[in-house]
C-alpha cells in the first residue's frame, strides 16, 4: 500500500497545540492551491474539527467567504471526519452526496472551523452532518454521504 506520508502532511502541527495538520504535500493540488494551510482536531464532544484560515483569495465581491470556499471546506472535513473518528481510508474515499444550507456569512479575518459527527458508519458508507462555524457564529449546515474506497491496485504497489 503507498505509504500515506508520502501525501499528506498529518502530524501535530507546530504552534497549535492539539491540532494535526491536514494538509497534502502537493501544493499544485486543489487543497495546497486553494485551501491553503488546513488544521484538524477531536473536540472534548468527540466530533471531528477542520480549521482554515481565509485569505483575501477565499473572499467574494461582498467581502465575505466565497460560498466555493465553505463548500470546499465542508468536502474535505467529511474525509477529516472520517480519518480522526471513523475508519476507513480517506485517500481513495469519494464524496457521493453533499446537502447544505448556507445560513450566514463568514468573516474573512477570523478562521472557519467545519465541526462535523458520524450519525451511521457501515462497511462502505459513512454519513456526516455538520456545521461550519467562526465561533458561537453559524456560516453553514451540512450534511453528507462518503463512500469508503480502497486503493486502486496500480495504488497499492510498494
Amino acid at each position: 500500500m503507498v505509504a500515506r506520508e508520502e501525501y499528506f502532511e498529518d502530524g501535530p502541527c507546530p504552534g497549535n497545540p492539539g491540532w494535526r495538520q491536514w494538509n497534502i504535500k502537493d501544493d499544485t493540488i486543489f487543497n495546497g492551491v486553494v485551501m491553503g494551510h488546513l488544521i484538524t482536531r477531536v473536540d472534548d464532544d468527540g466530533k471531528s474539527r477542520l480549521r482554515m484560515f481565509p485569505d483575501r483569495k477565499h473572499q467574494n465581491l461582498q467581502g465575505i467567504i466565497h460560498g466555493a470556499v465553505t463548500l470546499a471546506l465542508i468536502d474535505i472535513s467529511m474525509f477529516t471526519t472520517m480519518h480522526m473518528i471513523g475508519s476507513g481510508d480517506a485517500g481513495p474515499s469519494v464524496t457521493l452526496e453533499l446537502s447544505t444550507q448556507f445560513v450566514g456569512g463568514g468573516d474573512p479575518g477570523k478562521p472557519l472551523d467545519a465541526v462535523n459527527e458520524i450519525v451511521r458508519e457501515t462497511g462502505k458508507l459513512m454519513f456526516i452532518r455538520g456545521q461550519v462555524v467562526q465561533g458561537d457564529d453559524v456560516v453553514a449546515s451540512h450534511s453528507g454521504i462518503v463512500r469508503k474506497m480502497k486503493p486502486r491496485p496500480s495504488e497499492a504497489k510498494q
